[in-house]
């Protein structure tokens, strides 16, 4: 019943810094790229830079070309040869397709081919993609984090109760249906159960959102994760593994991780068009130059190749991740984990939103509202007392009425309700601090 598998995660973490490398390696490497490119240096010069001239510019130009071509590019190479197996040409075809074409054309005019270099483009294109990737998989490691977070809800022990009713503690792989564990106050509910002893309140909030503990006693469920308040319980374990809560809502943000969104399938298919039009575009370019212009095939190659190069759209492989980024961190930080990515994108046609109040409109925190009075006793000798009793109690009621007074009495002989309230002896007089319903019964 180990929810703490990192698998995914460190997965995640290593595409992560791996993106990241690639970028800044080949950013670097695009610096002589751009300083050596003819077009670039042209434009220098005709803005009035002096520039120096360098023997052996066009293999200087191919050495860090290749470089880049092979270390940076290589996700979009890997991916083409993944979308091809999978018979789904898309984003990662339409990059690779470019920049295989761009280096080989360019690499071709280096060693003698008449036409002019895009070794350039191809270095931009690969930089501006990259980025975009690597920005894309923030975005997922996000996530990652967030199951993280949920993985750490659970203790890493249980106290199981042994047929001689001995307890031990053991871990939480070693927990079958069945089993009885005592979870003493404050700590964490190991499993999914029901209660078979004992009375408490039971903090469910990182699992429900719900701020306000909840009362347990005999045959009440209780979630694994949510935290005991000041009673002890013991459960008889119903569920462990994958079929516990919070196993389920971990699986759910492991689905929103893998699933797709309209806009990157749509890329997605725009993509595979692209690729499409790309190579048949220059197709066509190239006959119509040598065949029905009459130039030389140099010549005519340099424009086909032209035209599949700047077919590639960088928007298109940034904007999506962006998009992508933007939402999920945003989302993230406000608490909001995306089940569906695809329905998240038609959140826009939404015509009414209903909250649960506590803690989603409200801050989720107690206080005292009204004082009602009795026996002559003004309000602030009632709140004294109350504040005192419920100073040595966990309950977050009890914190909100602690918080709303200013003095308190030494206390004595403190006994807590369980899911109730508490009493203690302050100034000589017992004083009981309890919910409506224990003074009705």
């Amino acid at each position: 019943m180990e929810h703490g598998d990192n698998n995914g995660h460190s997965h995640h973490a290593m595409m992560l810094e791996d993106f990241r490398k690639r970028f800044f390696v080949s950013v670097v490497l695009t610096l002589p790229v751009l300083f050596l490119s003819p077009i670039i240096r042209q434009g220098l010069e005709s803005a009035g830079v002096s520039l120096p001239t360098i023997e052996g510019a066009s293999y200087l130009l191919f050495a860090f070309s290749t470089l880049i071509f092979f270390y940076g590019g290589k996700p979009f190479l890997t991916g083409l040869l993944d979308e091809l197996r999978s018979r789904q040409p898309g984003m990662m075809t339409l990059i690779a397709v470019a920049i295989s074409v761009a280096y080989i054309y360019s690499s071709l005019v280096v060693f003698g081919l008449a036409g002019k270099f895009f070794f350039w483009e191809l270095a931009t294109l690969i930089d501006i993609m990259l980025l975009g990737h690597w920005i894309e998989m923030r975005s997922v490691m996000g996530a990652s984090m967030a199951l993280e977070e949920l993985a750490k809800l659970m203790p890493s022990q249980a106290h199981r109760i042994g047929e001689d009713g001995e307890t031990e503690d053991v871990a939480l792989k070693d927990l079958q249906n069945g089993d009885r564990l005592l979870v003493k106050p404050g700590e964490k509910l190991p499993a999914d159960g029901r209660v078979a002893k004992g009375q408490s309140s039971v903090n469910e909030a990182m699992l429900s959102g719900e701020t306000t503990p909840v009362s347990k006693e005999k045959d009440d469920e209780v979630i694994g994760g949510s935290i005991n308040g000041e009673g002890s319980l013991e459960i008889i374990i119903e569920k462990t593994g994958s079929d516990s809560f919070l196993s389920q809502v971990i699986e759910l943000v492991k689905q929103a991780q893998e699933s797709r969104s309209r806009a990157q399938d749509l890329a997605n298919r725009a993509a595979m068009w692209l690729t499409v039009i790309a190579l048949s575009a220059g197709a066509i370019t190239l006959f119509a130059w040598v065949n029905l212009a009459g130039y030389d095939f140099a010549f005519s190659l340099e424009r086909a190749v032209t035209v599949m190069v700047i077919t590639c759209p960088h928007a298109l492989g940034l904007a999506i991740p962006l998009v992508i980024a933007v939402s999920s961190a945003l989302a993230a930080n406000n608490g909001l984990l995306i089940k569906d990515r695809a329905a998240f994108e038609k959140a826009y046609e939404v015509d009414a939103v209903v909250f649960d109040k506590t803690g989603t409109l409200t801050e989720g925190k107690f206080g005292v509202t009204d004082i009602i009075p009795f026996e002559n006793v003004s309000e602030e000798e009632i709140l004294k007392l109350a504040a005192s009793v419920e100073a040595e109690s966990e309950h977050s009621i009890a914190r909100g009425i602690v918080e709303s007074a200013e003095e308190k009495y030494p206390i004595k002989d403190f006994n807590s309700i369980p899911g109730k309230g508490a009493y203690a002896t302050v100034e000589d007089r017992q004083i009981t601090v309890a919910s409506g319903s224990y003074i009705a019964d």
